[in-house]
């Protein structure tokens, strides 16, 4: 059972066993077809879509999408973490909703420890992560560490 879906509820039921392996194959695959998650699930195929419909209304799916990776595009392109601790922080400043546009940063995770988030970025050059990274601390007045990736051993 998924650590993270275990105590969600549908309609005013807990998620059950057959909701979790539907949500664990779309969780790894996406494009998953009905016929197989009802396969994987022991039910009919109206049944598991009746079941998919209820997750996405109940805002336990709330998206599909292909991951692409263009390795002739990615090529020398840099790629680093870039750790923000505000200032000072207060929750009302809604931090990812800021930064979430900036072209550039591909993710933004809140951590435990001394940093509060973490953001997954990728660029053409140095200079413009420099770039990058100064607009981060102009919009969030922040220590900002970036980390650089030297090399990536497989996209996810």
């Amino acid at each position: 059972m998924h650590a993270s879906i275990e105590n969600r509820h549908v309609e005013g039921r807990a998620l059950d066993e057959k909701d979790n392996i539907i949500l664990d194959i779309l969780e790894h695959n996406g494009r998953a077809t009905l016929a197989q998650l009802a396969e994987a699930a022991s039910l009919s195929i109206s049944a598991t879509q009746s079941r998919v419909q209820k997750l996405e209304r109940n805002g336990i799916i709330v998206g599909y999408r292909a991951i692409i990776h263009y390795p002739e595009q990615t090529a020398g392109a840099i790629h680093a973490f870039v750790s923000v601790t505000p200032l000072e922080y207060n929750p009302e400043q809604n931090i990812p909703k800021q930064l979430e546009e900036i072209e550039g940063i591909d993710s933004c995770d809140a951590v435990s420890g001394s940093q509060v988030y973490v953001l997954t970025v990728t660029v053409p050059s140095v200079p413009q992560l420099e770039d990058l990274v100064t607009r981060i601390h102009r919009i969030v007045p922040s220590n900002v560490e970036t980390t650089m990736v030297l090399h990536r051993y497989f996209p996810k």
